[in-house]
């Protein structure tokens, strides 16, 4: 057990955590305002020069390269102009590379200008629907998951032979539940070429930006299609896998939608669930993966869950043992954890019906 911390310790901990909280938002700016992606593009800039590219006001432009450059992110030189080291121009502007991060401020802005719904709903035990936290979250999320899905999602499943040998033959039937922006649809279909694809959402707006990305993409597979529908409603015995990325524990009713998903197989098919990584049962003070998860779970997914009557509840914090409830619940007769390591911060599941 960890000695208590005294109060100078908790108080330099919120000094850093103050300090952390002012360069998730700063970046929030730059990533949105252009101006991360013009210094990696166009090369380093003094304040006007940067103002003039990215058409924005010169007196914000330099108080932000000067936070920028405090702070560590930016370097600067004798002439005032400031560059964007290699390091941080991968982790905060290359959208295929693993380590790209900007998008994780993106959600977490997204989440702090709906602190009022956020504070009313802890009052009431209402919740803040996933709608409402508008296009920072929808396109944070999207953004952050899609190089592991288009760069690691093959080699991820290839370990799973048993599975990927069904589905490369012509005619599989494949359904992705709770697709989102489609990143994980169209990685599927362009490994299982031969497969029928379909990526399902309920949320509206998410269609739309899946069914643009893959009319975008290269390669997406001829048979890709996106439905706004609920999975409950899936069609029975029509499906050789089903895939359920990163969404299980948003679901308000998770019960339901997982037996919609078993009677939706084929003969001989299955379901494979990616969700958190957490631990396998409750302890504190947990690891940094425990901490940025119930963080999630505070100020989004456990209040998108909580916007509908009677839900679940079940936040982002989701332990093996509440999925084996939820899959045992709905039908299924096991849970397997599946043999797939160093996935972003997932876990895969194969719920055996």
């Amino acid at each position: 057990m960890r000695p208590e911390p005294d109060a100078e310790a908790v108080a330099e901990r919120i000094l850093n955590a103050a300090l952390g909280t002012i360069d998730i938002l700063a970046i929030y700016l730059g990533d949105r305002l252009g101006w991360y992606r013009s210094l990696a593009r166009d090369g380093p800039a003094s304040p006007s020069e940067l103002a003039q590219r990215t058409d924005t006001s010169e007196r914000y432009v330099r108080e932000w390269l000067e936070q920028q450059a405090i702070t560590g992110l930016l370097t600067v030189d004798g002439s005032h102009r400031f560059t964007l080291p290699q390091g941080s121009a991968e982790v905060l502007t290359d959208s295929n590379s693993l380590n790209y991060l900007a998008p994780l401020a993106r959600i977490f802005a997204g989440a702090a200008i709906q602190l009022p719904a956020l504070h009313r709903s802890y009052q009431t035990g209402t919740g803040v629907s996933w709608s409402a936290f508008g296009a920072d979250a929808r396109e944070s999320q999207a953004d952050m998951n899609r190089p592991w899905f288009e760069l690691e999602l093959a080699d991820a499943l290839g370990k799973v032979p048993s599975l990927t040998s069904r589905l490369q033959a012509e005619g599989a039937r494949i359904a992705d539940i709770g697709c989102g922006a489609g990143w994980s649809t169209i990685a599927l279909a362009r490994m299982f070429p031969m497969a029928q694809v379909r990526g399902f959402d309920i949320d509206a707006e998410s269609i739309e930006l899946a069914r643009t990305n893959a009319t975008n993409a290269t390669s997406a597979g001829s048979a890709v299609s996106f439905e706004h529908v609920d999975a409950a409603d899936l069609p029975s015995a029509h499906f050789d896998a089903i895939f359920a990325f990163e969404c299980v524990h948003d679901m308000p009713y998770p019960v339901e939608v997982l037996a919609a998903a078993r009677r939706a197989l084929r003969q001989d098919g299955t379901v494979i669930v990616m969700d958190e990584a957490v631990a396998a049962s409750f302890a504190a003070p947990g690891d940094e993966l425990e901490r940025l998860m119930y963080g999630f779970s505070l100020l989004i997914c456990l209040p998108d869950g909580m916007a509908h009557p009677d839900s679940a509840g079940t936040g982002t914090v989701m332990r093996p043992d509440t999925l084996r409830r939820y899959a045992l619940g709905a039908g299924f007769t096991d849970v397997r954890i599946l043999p797939i390591e160093d996935f972003g911060f997932f876990r895969f599941y194969e719920l055996v019906p």
